[in-house]
C-alpha cells in the first residue's frame, strides 16, 4: 500500500491522525440509525481516462477515499479535467449474516456525474456534487468477493451544473475544485419491508412531533408504525397507527425546548410492522423548537425561535480544509471547529453554498448552533466588476427576465437546481439546528428568487427564508437581507413584512506566515498588521456599529469568516486552525454583550 498525503500546502494537526485503516469511521447518518453497516472507506484503485471512454482503465495507482482526488490527503493531489473521467475500483465481502437480505450501497456525496458497476452490471447514474444517492444492490451481489467501479465526471465551473465556489483557476473568492468521491461510502443490509426515511416536525405550540415515514416492500398485511420517545433512559410518549398508516402525531406532554442555550434532544425509535410483528426499526433524534417570523415591542419584524425574538450571530463557515479541501481530515476535526464557534460566545453559523456530511448538522443539534443553510450556486456569477460595485451601491435588478446575465437561460440549468433545492430540503429538514433557507447568494446564477421562496415557503412552512442573500432583492422571503463590505454598516431602512439581517459583514484580515496557503497572495477586506490591532477593530466594529442596528430592528448578522480559506486570510482562525487571530476571551465578552443586547 503506496497511499501517504501529498505535501505542498499547510495542514491542520488532525492530517496526521488520518491512516488508511482509520479514515471516517463514524456512522454517516445519524437521523436514522441501524446497528448494522459496513465502512468502504480507505484505499482505492483509481485511474483517469478519457470523459469518452466507457471501459474501465488501467487502475495506475491509490486514492484514499473519500478525499477529492485534488486534495493532499487522497493521496494523488491532481486536477480532474472537464474533459477527463475518474475512475475508481475496490472489492469487498459481506458478512455472512447479511446473506437473504436486501443490500444498499450508499454514496454520501460524489461530484458530479456517477456511473457505477456491481460485478460488472451497471447501475442507474446519479447527477449532483453535495447530496447522498443509494442503490439496492441485492440482484447483482456474489456470496464471495464483489468488485464495485465507479466513474465520475466533473466540469467544474465549465457547466451551469451546483458547484459552490469550486474553480479549475482558483483566485480571490475562488477556491480549488473537489472531484469524486468526498463523503464515505457505505453499505447495509435491510429486511423485504423496510423504512427508507423519516420526516419529523416538531410543533411545540400543540405539544406533539409528528413522524411520517416511507417504506419499500411494502404488502398487504403491513399493519403500520410503532413509535417510542425517549428523555434519557425514560419512555415519555408513544404512539402507533393501524390500517397501513405511515403518518402519525405523537403527543409529547410539557416538552422540553431546544434553544442554543439548552439544547435539548429527544431519542425516537420508529418500528413498521405487520401483523406478526416489527419489519424493520430505526432509530432517531429530534428536537422540539420552533424557528418563525414574529414582531418585537416595537412591532418590527424579527426572526423568532419558540416564539420569542432571538438575535442571531456567527460566522460564515465555508466547509474548506487545507488537506482535505471539501472533506475535513476527520469528524473530530470538524466537531473542533464548530466547538470554537460555541466556545467564541455564538449561536449561530451560516453554512456558505455548501452541504456538509450529516454529522455536521448531529453536532451542531448536540452543541446547540442554529444554522442558516445555503443552497449550492451554480450557473453563472455577476462578475468581480459588478459584485465590487454592488458592495460599494447597492444594485437592484429583476431576475425573471434576462435570464442569460445569471448563465439559467438553459432549461436544464433551472430545472437541475430547483430539483436539487428540494433534495437539499428533504436531506437536512429533520435536522432540528436549521434555522433558515438561504436559496441564492450575491446573485449567482439566480433566477425567479421572489417564486423560488414562495415555493419553499409551501414545501418547508417551518424555517425562515432568505431568499436573496446580499443581492439582488426581489422583496420576497422573511428577510432584507444585506451584504456589507469596504464601508461602514448603513442605518436600516424599515421593511414592514420582512426582518432586517446583515447576512456578510466584516472580513477583516490578518495574515500569519507559516500558516498560508500561498505566500504570495492574500486576501481580506480590511487588513491588519497584528492580533490586538485586529481584537480592537472587531470589537470596535461590533460595539460602535452592529450593537445599534439591533436596536433598530437587525434580527440576525454573518461575520466573514470562521477560517482562512486558500488565499483569503479573513477568518478567526488560520486555515490550518493553528492560529487564533484575536484574544478569545475578549471576542466571547463582546459576542455575550452582542447577544443581550
Amino acid at each position: 500500500m503506496d497511499w501517504s498525503p501529498v505535501s505542498g500546502h499547510v495542514m491542520t494537526r488532525w492530517a496526521e491522525d488520518v491512516t488508511p485503516d482509520k479514515v471516517w469511521q463514524e456512522y454517516p447518518r445519524p437521523q436514522m440509525t441501524r446497528p448494522q453497516w459496513l465502512n468502504l472507506n480507505g484505499v482505492w484503485e483509481y485511474g483517469i481516462a478519457p470523459r469518452g471512454q466507457i471501459k474501465p482503465p488501467q487502475f495506475t495507482g491509490e486514492i484514499l477515499v473519500p478525499y477529492p482526488i485534488e486534495s493532499a490527503l487522497s493521496g494523488v493531489k491532481k486536477p480532474l479535467l472537464p474533459n477527463q473521467r475518474l475512475w475508481y475500483r475496490r472489492t469487498f465481502n459481506l458478512p455472512e449474516d447479511w446473506f437473504g437480505k436486501h443490500i444498499i450501497l450508499h454514496f454520501d456525496a460524489v461530484d458530479w456525474e456517477t456511473n457505477v458497476w456491481i460485478n460488472g452490471s451497471p447501475l442507474n447514474p446519479h447527477k449532483g456534487g453535495y447530496l447522498p444517492f443509494k442503490y439496492d444492490i441485492t440482484p447483482y451481489i456474489n456470496y464471495e468477493k464483489n468488485e464495485l467501479v465507479v466513474a465520475v465526471w466533473d466540469p467544474t465551473d465549465t457547466h451551469w451544473q451546483q458547484r459552490g465556489k469550486q474553480s479549475l483557476k482558483p483566485k480571490w473568492i475562488w477556491y480549488t475544485a473537489n472531484s469524486g468521491i468526498w463523503q464515505t461510502v457505505w453499505l447495509e443490509p435491510v429486511p423485504n419491508v423496510h423504512i427508507t426515511g423519516l420526516k419529523l416536525t416538531p410543533d411545540i405550540d400543540t405539544s406533539t412531533l409528528r413522524v411520517e415515514v416511507n417504506a419499500s416492500g411494502a404488502t398487504n398485511s403491513l399493519c403500520g408504525i410503532n413509535v417510542e420517545i425517549r428523555d434519557g433512559e425514560g419512555l415519555v410518549a408513544a404512539g402507533q397507527t393501524s390500517d397501513e398508516k405511515l403518518d402519525l402525531i405523537v403527543p409529547l406532554p410539557n416538552p422540553k425546548l431546544w434553544s442554543p442555550d439548552s439544547p435539548h434532544l429527544y431519542d425516537l425509535t420508529v418500528e413498521i410492522c405487520d401483523n406478526a410483528g416489527p419489519l424493520d426499526r430505526v432509530g432517531s433524534y429530534f428536537g422540539m423548537r420552533k424557528f418563525s417570523l414574529g414582531r418585537d415591542g416595537e412591532g418590527r419584524p424579527r426572526l423568532c425561535l419558540n416564539n420569542q425574538p432571538l438575535f442571531q450571530y456567527g460566522p460564515l463557515d465555508q466547509g474548506y480544509w487545507p488537506e482535505g479541501l471539501y472533506t475535513p481530515p476527520s469528524d473530530k476535526a470538524m466537531l473542533c471547529d464548530l466547538e470554537l464557534v460555541k466556545m467564541l460566545g455564538c449561536n449561530m453559523v451560516r453554512k456558505h453554498v455548501k452541504v456538509e456530511p450529516a454529522r455536521y448538522y448531529y453536532h451542531c443539534d448536540q452543541l446547540g448552533l442554529i444554522v442558516w443553510q445555503d443552497m449550492i450556486n451554480g450557473a453563472k456569477a455577476v462578475g468581480n466588476i459588478k459584485s465590487f460595485l454592488t458592495i460599494l451601491f447597492g444594485s437592484k435588478r429583476r431576475d425573471d427576465k434576462n435570464l442569460r446575465t445569471s448563465g439559467r437561460h438553459v432549461y436544464d440549468s433551472r430545472y437541475d437546481y430547483m430539483r436539487e433545492l428540494r433534495e437539499v430540503v428533504e436531506h437536512l429538514y429533520n435536522f432540528t439546528c436549521i434555522g433558515m433557507w438561504v436559496p441564492f447568494n450575491e446573485g449567482w446564477g439566480q433566477f425567479d428568487a421572489r417564486a423560488t421562496a414562495e415555493w419553499l415557503k409551501l414545501y418547508d412552512p417551518t424555517r425562515p427564508i432568505d431568499h436573496a442573500s446580499g443581492w439582488f432583492d426581489q422583496g420576497g422571503g422573511d428577510c432584507h437581507s444585506l451584504h456589507v463590505y469596504f464601508k461602514s454598516l448603513p442605518k436600516l431602512k424599515p421593511d414592514e413584512k420582512r426582518a432586517a439581517i446583515l447576512s456578510e459583514f466584516g472580513g477583516y484580515s490578518l495574515k500569519h506566515e507559516g500558516h498560508l496557503w500561498n505566500c504570495d497572495k492574500n486576501f481580506g477586506y480590511k487588513k491588519f498588521k497584528t492580533s490586538d490591532n485586529l481584537t480592537e477593530a472587531y470589537i470596535s466594529l461590533l460595539e460602535k456599529q452592529l450593537m445599534p442596528l439591533i436596536e433598530q430592528g437587525l434580527s440576525g448578522a454573518v461575520y466573514t469568516q470562521l477560517a482562512d480559506v486558500e488565499i483569503e486570510t479573513n477568518g478567526f482562525v488560520s486555515y490550518d486552525r493553528a492560529i487564533m487571530k484575536m484574544d478569545v476571551s475578549r471576542v466571547r465578552e463582546v459576542h455575550e454583550k452582542l447577544l443581550n443586547t
